[in-house]
């Protein structure tokens, strides 16, 4: 074989060898890219299984279930007293339902009228009855105590006929109203009729 046929096949075995280097080269990139990107999926998956892991474990230890809410009770007896003797138009449960929990009182009596009474009672059903009273007779005061009503027919309790009305204003709420002798007194919440009732009957 002459030196130039010679040179021309060991130029093609190079450019083989050349080809087959670089087509391996290129393999193992492309090996390496994926393998990364692989192990960074991975690697997303496993903090994402941790991270919920740890929340679990921290809701878990954390989480404790709510107590029923008991309703703070107050002594009331003593101001309805003190009340009584100030104003002779002030009436109070005697004896308060049983089961029920006297949870707010307050007596006002400025130097000038109107005087009022409250008295805030949470019933065994954990609902909510309030009396209020005032030496007024004008819409004002029930106004102020109730928003806005609507007249619901009427109640006789104990052979007094009271006014029943919906508090447009508070949702499931309603109220007696009992109007006469220079007095308003309203008994009203979210028990329902009913419990109004019981109430307005214990009323002395």
């Amino acid at each position: 074989m002459s030196s130039t046929g010679q040179g021309a096949s060991n130029e093609a075995a190079a450019r083989e060898r050349a080809q087959i280097q670089a087509e391996a080269n290129e393999y193992r990139q492309a090996y390496r890219r994926d393998k990364a990107k692989s192990q960074t999926v991975g690697n997303m998956v496993f903090a994402l299984v941790i991270c919920l892991v740890v929340v679990a474990f921290l809701i878990l230890v954390t989480w404790r279930s709510k107590p029923a809410e008991v309703p703070k009770a107050v002594e009331y007896t003593a101001q309805l007293q003190d009340a009584k003797a100030a104003a002779a138009w002030v009436r109070g449960p005697e004896p308060m339902p049983s089961g029920w929990t006297a949870t707010s009182v307050e007596f006002l009596k400025p130097e000038q009228e109107p005087m009022t009474w409250h008295l805030g009672v949470v019933t065994t059903e954990k609902k909510y009855v309030g009396l209020e009273q005032s030496n007024v007779t004008g819409g004002k005061f029930q106004a102020e105590k109730l928003g806005r009503t609507s007249d619901d027919g009427t109640t006789t309790v104990a052979g007094v006929t009271w006014q029943r009305k919906i508090l447009l204003d508070r949702k499931g709420e309603n109220a007696l109203v009992l109007v006469g002798s220079g007095v308003t007194t309203i008994v009203t919440g979210n028990a329902g009729y009913p419990a109004l009732e019981t109430f307005a009957s214990v009323l002395r």
